[in-house]
């Protein structure tokens, strides 16, 4: 489901400000920031309509600009003028951000709920706090879809399909950034799946990875948001996209769109909160009450219902149930699941983090060649 203008204004996202505060010392307005699409939905259905409806004082801004959050965060601080409340990112950026002051740093078991038995938030979410800024929400995967009826009789089964053009000749999408697609690369230039950070940590291991996939660029398609890609598939521009595994199942389940996934070598990912640094206490204020509630057990057990992501907190994954419109079970579409995860890329968060500027700029330099 894409998000609209339309979809955003029936649903609750543009109650007026007005009225007397319960709490004099939070403000009235939150401007949330994430990637729009079918994840932006769950967001919205599972924990901002709720707590709107508890809170209908408040208004809530979306701005669907993640995928640039640092870029733009940095420039609000140089500015001086940090307009953003609450920002969805993965793993990587928070640290990224966390690292130059941008984001501010959390005691999590201070700010966010503890597991309906008691036990701590830092606890229940385990080793998924891979920063002190970052507050995760789900577990993902970076996938592909592709065509079933343009793929011949042969359905690809890995990863290493989309070089081969002969097999299956077409355009590919890639998103438009050095992630994944490099460890892609240079797996499937025959590089082992637990040394491909150490050769992507040379110049002869990028150049080795660009040069693979220069035997593929007069055929991709470079895509910047998430829901490009399985647009691309529906209107049958594209015989393989990439793409989060939660935009295809979307596609697929929902839309019933002729896609199939390809697990291999899915890339797995965490994706969830930071708070802007220095923002004014009502403001930060009730980003912190927002944030308690949207990440609680039940608010992200509950966003799994409208989406194939995997929730972050242990104790929220026995109570994932069945898809809230298509009565289907959700488990079997997560990423984690045992049939979907015989092949799994493991995506590393903390080298990104040191490296993603200076791949940025390698790879920002490659694509106009």
């Amino acid at each position: 489901m894409k998000l609209t203008k339309t979809f955003l204004a029936s649903s609750a996202l543009a109650v007026a400000a007005g009225g007397a505060m319960a709490d004099g010392h939070m403000a009235n307005e939150m401007t949330l920031v994430s990637w729009g699409g079918a994840y932006q939905v769950s967001q919205v259905k599972a924990y901002v309509e709720p707590y709107l409806a508890m809170h209908p004082e408040v208004t809530v801004i979306w701005d669907e600009s993640s995928a640039e959050a640092v870029a733009k965060l940095r420039a609000m601080n140089e500015a001086g003028n940090v307009t953003w409340d609450l920002v969805d990112v993965v793993a990587s950026d928070s640290m990224r951000l966390c690292d130059e002051g941008l984001a501010e740093e959390l005691d999590h078991n201070a700010v966010l709920a503890a597991a309906p038995d008691g036990t701590s938030a830092s606890d229940d979410f385990g080793n998924l706090l891979v920063s002190d800024c970052f507050v995760p929400q789900i577990v993902y995967s970076t996938t592909f879809g592709y065509r079933t009826d343009l793929v011949g009789e042969t359905a690809p089964t890995s990863v290493c399909s989309i070089f081969d053009l002969e097999a299956y000749p077409g355009k590919r999408a890639l998103q438009k950034r050095p992630i994944d697609n490099m460890e892609w690369a240079l797996y499937c230039d025959g590089v082992a799946k637990e040394d491909i950070y150490d050769v992507l940590g040379t110049d002869e291991g990028v150049a080795q990875a660009l040069a693979k996939l220069d035997t593929i660029k007069d055929q991709v398609v470079w895509w910047t948001a998430g829901a490009e890609t399985p647009q691309l598939l529906a209107d049958g521009e594209v015989v393989f996209g990439s793409t989060y595994n939660g935009r295809l199942f979307s596609a697929i389940a929902e839309q019933n769109q002729p896609i199939g996934m390809l697990w291999d070598m899915q890339s797995f990912d965490l994706d969830g909160w930071i708070v802007p640094a220095g923002l004014p206490e009502d403001r930060k204020a009730r980003v912190m009450d927002f944030l308690a509630f949207a990440t609680d057990t039940q608010r992200l057990a509950d966003q799994a219902a409208y989406i194939s992501y995997g929730p972050a907190r242990a104790s929220s994954a026995p109570l994932v149930g069945k898809h809230a419109e298509l009565g289907i079970e959700m488990a079997p579409h997560m990423p984690t699941d045992p049939a979907n995860a015989g092949n799994v890329h493991t995506y590393d968060y903390e080298w990104w983090a040191d490296n993603r500027d200076d791949l940025d700029a390698k790879f920002q330099a490659w694509l106009v060649k």
